[in-house]
């Protein structure tokens, strides 16, 4: 292909080739002048996050692995590790080209271990899983975590070791660190939250190698108020472990505990079981939950409960002493319901020992405090509430350690600071200035981009994604995991432990012996029996915190604060957390729950507030603490306490990468010290608007919901007495005749039972289903004009503005035995399968949309710009895709297919195995990350099989019924349990 052709004339040689003769033809071209204005051609730049950005070299430095992955060499070995890593399967560890392997490892969130089981496809990973056999997952995943596949491959991930902008090697570095360590006078370490055994015992090694030196932490995502909460009440440090499925009535003080901290999907998982109703005679947990903004478990309490910041503490102290805790004394805020605490506070005294009372990550030590005395009064510990030793390695205020350090980077007693991972210049509070400590020290900085920090540090080392490496990590409840990697270092990173070595001496050792010296020391019998068997399974057995017995101290004093006009409260982003997500795509467009917002961080405000400002969605608010402020965009959110404006962390990075800089405005400068989480502000309206980009209004149905009976909800105690109540079962207003004739499937019929009652509206599901099918990101623009590709969209709905209920359903193709969709395509590319699956043939669409048009849930995407091509066909982004799943292009109409590739894999396995497919063999992308349990998917024409009885409750119902499109995805309408006499009900919108 060298002689000069023309673009077309290229694009018609290379379509004549198939499979690796295709990629011999763009190496080929690649050795052309034409072939930059081939690339500009073929993939025009378009407003999607991954603009198009391959020259020449870019594009060779590619090829390689596109080879590899077009079958052009079998040699897949060297992108993955030297060592053994033990596949989660009990068959031998063979690579048959397409079927992938399963390896058991953990992701750490905060510091703590979350087990996952990475998919593997000829050695490069592509998806997780939910690890069963770990306590912290149980098999589930959370939307943050399903995304991080994709950050493994980001082309914007830092490449090469540095020193002030210059290109370094690891030998160079490595002479530098020990030049600059000397004998430890004026060395610092710098990590974020520590339970790792390997990486603790490598810090105690180099403070005994140089006693000068000091070890400090700091974690955005740490909760040092529950730290602090367990000193004030019991006078140590110990972690609390909360059972939700031993508690009949739970308190919520300020918790999301649903949503965050370490055990956020175990306690969905708990809690979730205590509240599913198929038969009148189930019964169900009770939930109040007292918060300032909504929450994803504030959407699930049956008695939610607005109160400002300033005015939790009281409300607690008040219910505190009417529960038994002696030497407080409280009273009730004005204008908050007395009748509803007394009716609050009898129901936990009935349930005393089978209740549990619960303070939020960030709410202050003295609530935490005051949640520990009400669970002893209550006689909970020992039954719901637990206590044990700390798992971190060395437990401690972090916000207090970074202050030391901060003051010791500044009086010149630090010289040189090492920091390994996290983001301080970006993520410490703005009174500390750490960017302008930095500038005072030698600095070696260890992360995976160029970011805030590395862009000011003397060093910067690029850091391995956690599936790149081995490590070790404990979960909330203590258990160990060994962390495996699955693929050699994709840009050549170094681990925590690799450069810890370094400081100590050896900078050949690999984090493989590293950390398998930490656990050969410490097993008794044989070593590679343990070994082969811990790394399988992920988690080391035995190693579970042991239970402690604690004594309630008195808590003195009760805690007062003095509320101004205006108080704000500071929360980590529901997708980035504190901002190390921002480049990922997934999460940047993944709808945040209850505002449905993408792209973007505001400042929620209550109605009346907004009312009061003057302010619309959009329009611009000036937000002051002290001398600090920034700007910001308003969404007015039901359900926020006025005078309280709730902002959302991780936003306003400056160098995240072409995805994540310059979105949103960084709340951390408004933070300080003495208000990490909430305080008072200053609140101005500010000229300018901000055009946001969210989904609440995309696909809406016509008519109200209750008209169209969309969300078909009641109380418990209704459905025990008369499960036949309209709240259910509303009556179809006319014959349910069809032209069509009912179809006869003889085989399996695959269906899906989607729980309403237990669904919080995570959005795990959603990022799941993205990262199984190859869904591609689309960039603010194209959401704006309802151009997002999701194939689960999670509708929110609410009662009222000021103290509503909120409703969430996750709405998917609902694959209609008599589908509108099929009969108007003039292609036959939407069509149904003898199995009851609306199957679309890719190959055929044409783009007409009709389908779209004729489907009544809107449930059908369109893919109208080359997604694909520019997000990851001739990019790194394209080895994060799922190889079973067709790559579709523009001008093509996709959905939701129940995972149809999963079916077909099980398919293949029963028949070979001669037998049918069994109840819970075939489990979809989104059944399996629910944390909730709350998707059931499986054959309807099995009788006895989880989804035919779920389909045989008195709750389940189709939506849109009445339209006679008789959906293969049904619901299970929502209860709440609402304490007899604060019950009543609501009109939802």
């Amino acid at each position: 292909m060298s002689e000069n052709l023309s673009i077309s004339e290229i694009r018609k040689k290379l379509s004549a080739r198939q499979g690796p003769a295709y990629w011999r033809g763009l190496e080929e071209l690649a050795q052309t002048n034409q072939f930059q204005e081939f690339l500009n051609e073929e993939f025009p730049r378009q407003s999607v996050p991954y603009e198009n950005s391959l020259d020449r070299r870019d594009f060779m430095k590619l090829l390689g692995a596109s080879l590899a992955l077009a079958g052009l060499t079998s040699c897949v070995r060297p992108v993955q590790p030297n060592e053994k890593i033990v596949p989660y399967v009990k068959s031998p560890e063979e690579m048959i080209p397409g079927r992938p392997l399963h390896f058991a490892t953990a992701i750490t969130q905060g510091g703590y271990a979350l087990g996952v089981i990475a998919e593997s496809h000829q050695g490069r990973p592509t998806k997780l899983e939910g690890n069963p056999d770990h306590p912290a997952s149980l098999g589930a995943t959370d939307v943050t975590t399903q995304a991080t596949v994709l950050t493994l491959y980001d082309p914007d991930r830092s490449q090469a070791i540095s020193n002030k902008g210059a290109a370094k090697n690891w030998d160079e570095f490595t002479a530098a660190l020990a030049s600059s360590v000397g004998n430890g006078d004026g060395l610092a370490i710098l990590t974020e939250t520590v339970t790792s055994p390997t990486l603790a015992r490598q810090l105690q090694e180099v403070l005994a190698k140089y006693p000068a030196a000091t070890w400090h932490q700091y974690d955005a995502m740490h909760s040092d108020s529950a730290l602090e909460g367990a000193k004030l009440a019991f006078g140590e440090t110990v972690t609390t472990r909360h059972d939700f499925s031993q508690a009949d009535v739970i308190l919520s003080l300020g918790s999301d505990f649903l949503s965050e901290g370490p055990a956020k999907l175990r306690n969905t998982k708990d809690f979730s079981r205590k509240r599913k109703v198929r038969e009148a005679t189930d019964t169900m947990s009770r939930l109040y939950v007292l918060e300032s903004t909504p929450t994803n478990t504030g959407m699930m309490a049956d008695h939610r409960l607005t109160v400002r910041p300033s005015q939790l503490a009281s409300v607690a102290t008040m219910i505190a002493h009417e529960v038994g805790v002696e030497g407080i004394e409280g009273a009730l805020p004005e204008g908050f319901d007395a009748h509803t605490a007394e009716v609050l506070v009898e129901d936990l005294k009935e349930h005393a020992g089978k209740s549990i009372v619960i303070a939020g990550e960030f709410e202050s030590p003295y609530l935490h405090a005051l949640a520990h005395a009400m669970n002893a009064a209550l006689g909970n510990v020992g039954k719901t509430v637990f206590y044990h030793q700390s798992v971190e390695a060395t437990p401690v205020n972090q916000l207090e350690s970074l202050g030391t350090l901060v003051e010791g980077m500044n009086s010149g007693a630090v010289k040189t600071l090492l920091i390994l991972g996290g983001n301080p210049v970006y993520t410490a509070p703005a009174d500390l200035n750490f960017a302008s400590s930095l500038e005072k020290v030698t600095s070696i900085h260890l992360s995976q981009y160029l970011d805030e920090t590395s862009s000011l540090a003397s060093w910067h080392v690029p850091q391995t994604h956690f599936l790149e490496t081995w490590s070790d990590a404990r979960a909330f409840d203590g258990t160990v995991s060994i962390m495996q990697p699955l693929i050699s270092p994709f840009y050549g990173g170094k681990s925590e432990h690799e450069i810890l070595a370094a400081l100590l001496g050896d900078a050949t050792a690999s984090s493989y012996q590293i950390v398998q010296s930490t656990w050969q020391n410490s097993i008794e019998g044989d070593f590679d029996t343990f070994w082969q068997q811990t790394v399988y399974a992920g988690t080391i057995a035995g190693s579970t915190a042991a239970n402690k017995t604690v004594s309630l101290k008195s808590l003195g004093q009760t805690e007062t604060s003095e509320a101004g006009e205006f108080e704000v409260l500071f929360r980590h982003d529901p997708s980035l957390q504190d901002g190390r997500w921002a480049n990922n795509g997934w999460l940047q467009e993944v709808p945040k729950p209850l505002t449905k917002l993408t792209w973007d961080n505001v400042a929620l405000l209550a109605p009346k507030t907004a009312e009061e400002l003057g302010v619309n969605n959009g329009n611009h608010l000036k937000l002051s603490v002290g001398e600090q402020s920034v700007t910001a965009p308003v969404w007015i959110l039901p359900g926020q306490a006025e005078k309280t404006i709730t902002v959302n962390l991780g936003f306003g990075r400056e160098k995240a990468g072409r995805v994540g800089s310059d979105i949103g405005f960084n709340a951390n400068l408004l933070r300080n010290s003495d208000h990490m989480w909430l305080g008072n502000i200053d609140v101005a309206k500010a000229s300018g608007k901000t055009e946001l980009a969210s989904t609440q209004l995309h696909f809406a149905y016509e008519g109200t919901t209750e008209r169209r009976h969309l969300i078909r909800h009641g109380t418990l105690a209704d459905f025990q007495h008369e499960p036949e109540h309209p709240h259910f079962v509303h009556p179809v207003e006319h014959e349910k005749s069809d032209l069509y004739p009912d179809f006869p499937y003889n085989s399996y019929a695959w269906g899906m039972v989607i729980d309403m009652n237990v669904c919080t509206g995570c959005n795990a599901c959603v990022t799941a289903c993205q990262a199984e099918n190859n869904i591609p990101v689309v960039g603010k623009k194209n959401v704006l004009v309802g151009r997002e590709m999701h194939w689960i969209r999670i509708d929110t709905y609410y009662t009222e503005l000021d103290n509503p209920e909120y409703y969430v359903q996750p709405v998917a193709c609902m694959q209609c035995e008599k589908a509108p969709c099929e009969p108007v395509c003039p292609v036959g590319a939407t069509l149904h399968d003898s199995e009851g699956l609306n199957v679309m043939v890719y190959n055929r669409c044409v783009g007409t949309r009709y389908c779209s048009n004729n489907c009544p849930y809107k449930v059908r995407r369109y893919n109208f710009l080359q997604y694909a091509e520019l997000t990851s066909t001739m990019t790194e982004m394209s080895l994060a895709q799922n190889p079973d799943v067709t790559v579709r292009s523009r001008g093509v109409m996709e959905k939701c297919t129940y995972c149809t590739q999963r079916i077909q894999q099980a398919y293949i396995k029963s028949e070979n195995e001669g037998r049918k497919v069994a109840d819970g063999e075939v489990v979809t992308a989104c059944q399996s990350a629910c944390p909730a349990e709350a998707i059931v998917f499986g054959d309807i024409n099995t009788e006895g099989s989880r989804v035919s009885e779920s389909k045989k409750s008195k709750l389940n119902y189709a939506l849109l019924e009445e339209l006679n499109t008789v959906p293969r995805t049904t619901y299970i309408a929502k209860l709440r349990n609402p304490h007899p006499a604060l019950a009543g009900e609501a009109e939802v919108h």
